[in-house]
């Protein structure tokens, strides 16, 4: 059965809202891995966004870049630029906490701080959009 983009839309969110139980699993019992809340908070993230694009039925490529998401979204939602400084912390996690290299050890602190980015994209995607 074909998805229309009422049904694709509401099936990221869906995705989105798994990926937060799991952070609020990682963060409520410190349990796990901080970089793994950090990761699902950006996925998180990039879920309402892309599922806000679905709904105005826009294209976008395969990306996991959240400032192209956010530059995809500006000619429907101006006010996704006041969001710019949630995207640019959540942004870094993508790959950051995925890949071995140079990069910091994660903190719950900092795992903390990136899902509260991610709850205020969703309350814009969501408070738009309903």
């Amino acid at each position: 059965m074909a998805m229309n983009n009422e049904t694709k839309h509401h099936e990221l969110f869906k995705k989105a809202q798994e990926d937060e139980l799991s952070i609020g699993a990682i963060l409520r019992d410190e349990r796990g891995a901080p970089s793994t809340a950090c990761f699902l908070s950006q996925q998180m993230a990039e879920k309402y966004l892309k599922g806000m694009l679905v709904f105005y039925d826009k294209r976008f490529p395969k990306i996991h870049d959240l400032l192209k998401l956010e530059d995809l979204l500006l000619h429907y939602e101006k006010e996704i630029k006041n969001y710019e400084d949630d995207l640019v912390l959540l942004n870094r996690y993508y790959v950051e906490t995925r890949y071995t290299g140079d990069y910091p050890e994660f903190t719950f602190q900092e795992a903390r701080k990136a899902y509260e980015a991610a709850k205020k994209i969703k309350e814009f995607v969501l408070g738009k959009i309903k």
